[in-house]
């Protein structure tokens, strides 16, 4: 129902809500058994156990602005050495004193709110040692439940709540034998994702097995975190492998996080499928709110790619994350008996004896009745213990998860895994902690150990033998970044003239700490426990620029959401270690469309020159001209607002008819030096002409704000439409570089 007026209390908040339900509802007692949530804070709206008919009704009162289903299965979490490597691409590393963070404070006193699965308070990432009080501003509180009290919050801990109303209304009463009925994880996920934004140093911390030995610590280690728990298991034979998240748990942990006062909320969840409109969309509702309150979003933009077209959280008052590679590999290779050697990744701790052991694919040893698409893929009681016993199994991905496939060869009584990619996974390898000796290879060496078994089946001249040989960890591995395969790509499938993801930041073989009531592959009959776990995904990519945010705010206090957001985007890295143009699993040049404006560098950040700002009524109006809806009662919609297209976001990316033209609108703001002379040069997208008026920008003052228009004029062949293309332009004074990338589509 948009937003409070402010002038009315809790109470009679919940009143106006009950009034409401009870125009619909037979009795007052039928309307208050019915509510779930009276949201309070900033958000106004309420959950209801409804009927479809009683929704429909509920439409027709003239302050709403809009009504859609809580379902189930809609939203889940996107499931070191990363903080060095984004101090390595920025030249900043063993610069002590002049690193952002150092300036920044370390984040001290900025308070970061994280929904997710919770927290597992004793880790040592959460520490409140050598921090000072809790900031004034904080109103939150420490609710007890199970396994939980107010002793459990400190100083780096402020506040912790947990929201089940939604999850319980349509699973029933919640099965503690695998959940904690409190913020407490029961996971890991959470856990994982608040030490990667303000985990405390660490020393001398690993995964299971010694791998990634070192420092620990979150990217603003004194940042104070505010957690929401809004995650639970999935009811079934193995709860804790998937989690899923409920729109009407998320609004009333948003609305709370507001009221409390926290500045970053850092959000791993996304839709399953496509994401909704914004007006049904719950997370992309709430942030709005936040948006309003200066508040920064960042939100993972999912683990669906490469499929395009597969990137959630795609309101523009966000940031969108993207996942790709850090500079550390976990080296396990395979030596065949041709004396061929694979390159492998692994982080089991589990090691073969140094020898030959026969190799079979795991296609010719399944039982039979097994489906024929799904042979070579080790799903559990697939493998036929005969033909396996003493074996090592090659497996490929695709069906079921990487870690079960190892648990399924272990049954059947292998000595080891290989576990092959497919080619949509193309050279990306997510590393586990598997439960026998194993190691991953990509889908062109997967292709070559099977050519081997094949041919030596053919020939049955000689045995079909491999070794794997003991894992290690490696630094400094090139080139990196790489964009991750699973990163979930553009364009944005709710509004093309907005391009996501918005940037891309460290998200594969992430070491962050973890829940000790969860294994390390959260598979039910794995009975290990950590303090610290390696994890890929978007959620482990987007805490990393969740704490850049939060650097910059303590530097920045009075710079908008929409400013801070500009620095990460403008300021972004094309290029990997090796100074050429990043690329994505499959070797190929990696583009907008899945790194949005490239990697994250938190340092440049702090001193961009120019951004692109943006206010509340400007998102009004945007969804105005985007979905044909009104998101607040107070701001009805203009007959003619603005194209999408003009939002005064930090990138381009439009639609044009062959041999058309489209002109856009810019505004920057000058936060660099006082006076300051801008000129700008464009990479143009392929067929694409561009003309930037005025080409050179002069400023007198800081926060001084100039207009330049964007033309695009496509000159393409006919058969080219429904493609896209892609260029940039960039202003620059000779000390700022502010870049910002072009999307065409062609049609």
């Amino acid at each position: 129902m948009g937003e409070h007026s402010g002038t009315k209390t809790t109470q009679q908040i919940q009143e106006d809500h009950l009034s409401n339900l009870i125009s619909i509802k037979s009795s007052e007692e039928e309307a208050q058994e019915a509510l779930i949530y009276s949201y309070k804070n900033s958000i106004n709206g309420f959950a209801a156990l409804l009927t479809e008919e009683e929704a429909a009704k509920l439409t027709e009162i003239v302050d709403v602005v809009s009504v859609f289903p809580s379902n189930t299965g809609s939203w889940s979490l996107h499931t070191t050495r990363s903080w060095d490597f984004i101090g390595h691409e920025e030249g900043t590393e063993g610069s002590q004193n002049y690193k952002m963070p150092f300036r920044a404070k370390h984040g001290e006193d900025v308070i970061v709110g994280m929904l997710d699965s919770g927290i597992w308070p004793e880790s040592r990432s959460f520490a409140d040692n050598g921090m000072g009080p809790i900031p004034k501003q904080w109103k939150g509180i420490c609710e007890a439940g199970d396994a939980f009290n107010s002793s459990n919050c400190n100083r780096k801990i402020i506040g912790a709540r947990y929201y089940l109303k939604g999850y319980e209304a349509y699973y029933g009463a919640l099965n503690m034998s695998y959940a904690y009925r409190s913020p407490r994880d029961h996971d890991g996920h959470g856990t994982h994702t608040a030490s990667t934004v303000a985990g405390r140093l660490v020393r001398n911390v690993s995964a299971l097995g010694g791998f990634a030995r070192g420092t620990a610590s979150g990217g603003a280690p004194l940042a104070r975190l505010a957690i929401y728990k809004v995650c639970w298991p999935i009811p079934g034979p193995n709860p804790n492998l998937e989690n899923t998240c409920f729109d009407a748990d998320m609004l009333a942990a948003i609305d709370d996080a507001i009221g409390d006062g926290v500045h970053i909320l850092s959000i791993s969840i996304g839709a399953n499928g496509s994401p909704q409109m914004y007006s049904h969309d719950g997370i992309a509702i709430g942030t709005l709110h936040a948006t309003k309150r200066n508040i920064i979003v960042a939100c993972s933009a999912g683990n669906s790619g490469p499929t395009p077209a597969t990137v959630s959280n795609v309101a523009p008052w966000m940031i969108t994350v993207a996942a790709s590679t850090i500079d550390r590999a976990f080296t396990s290779h395979v030596l065949l008996g041709n004396g061929l050697q694979i390159k492998g990744q692994t982080v089991t701790p589990y090691k073969l004896k140094k020898k030959l052991y026969p190799l079979v694919y795991s296609a010719n040893v399944v039982l039979h009745g097994t489906p024929n698409n799904v042979t070579g893929q080790c799903l559990p009681n697939s493998l036929e213990d005969k033909k396996v016993k003493g074996k090592i199994v090659v497996c490929m991905r695709g069906s079921g998860t990487r870690v079960a496939k190892g648990m399924e060869v272990k049954r059947a009584g292998g000595v080891a895994m290989i576990l092959g990619n497919a080619p949509a996974n193309g050279d990306e390898i997510p590393v586990d902690a598997h439960v026998l000796p194993a190691t991953a290879i990509s889908s062109k060496d997967v292709l070559l150990v099977l050519s081997y078994i094949n041919g030596s089946r053919s020939s049955r001249s000689k045995p079909i033998i491999a070794m794997i040989e003991r894992a290690n960890t490696v630094l400094g591995s090139s080139p990196a970044p790489v964009m991750a395969a699973f990163s979930s790509r553009g364009p944005n499938s709710i509004e093309h003239n907005i391009l996501k993801p918005d940037i891309t930041a460290p998200g594969l073989n992430i070491l962050a700490a973890w829940s000790e009531s969860s294994s390390p592959t959260k598979l039910q009959d794995d009975k290990r426990s950590v303090k610290y776990n390696i994890m890929s995904g978007t959620s482990m990519s987007c805490p990393h620029v969740s704490a850049a945010a939060a650097l910059l705010k303590s530097i920045h206090p009075k710079w908008t959401s929409a400013a801070i957001r500009s620095a990460l985007m403008t300021t972004a890295n094309i290029f990997n270690n090796e100074g050429l143009a990043i690329i994505n699993a499959d070797m190929e040049e990696a583009g907008p469309l899945d790194m949005g404006s490239g990697h994250l560098r938190p340092t440049y950040a702090l001193d961009p020159g120019l951004i692109y700002d943006a206010s509340y009524e400007d998102y009004l109006l945007f969804v105005c001209a985007s979905i044909k809806a009104q998101m607040d009662p107070t701001t009805p919609c203009p007959d003619s607002p603005p194209s999408p297209s003009n939002l005064n976001h930090p990138s381009i990316s439009v639609s044009v008819l062959i041999n058309g033209t489209i002109t856009v609108h810019r505004t920057v703001t000058n936060v660099g030096r006082a006076k300051a002379k801008y000129h700008v040069s464009i990479i143009e997208p392929a067929h694409i002409s561009v003309e930037i008026k005025p080409k050179v920008l002069r400023f007198k003052r800081v926060g001084e704000k100039k207009n330049f228009t964007i033309t695009l004029k496509a000159t393409a062949n006919p058969s080219l439409s429904g493609t896209h293309v892609s260029g940039s332009y960039s202003w620059s004074d000779g000390a700022h570089f502010v870049r910002s990338p072009i999307v065409v589509s062609l049609f």
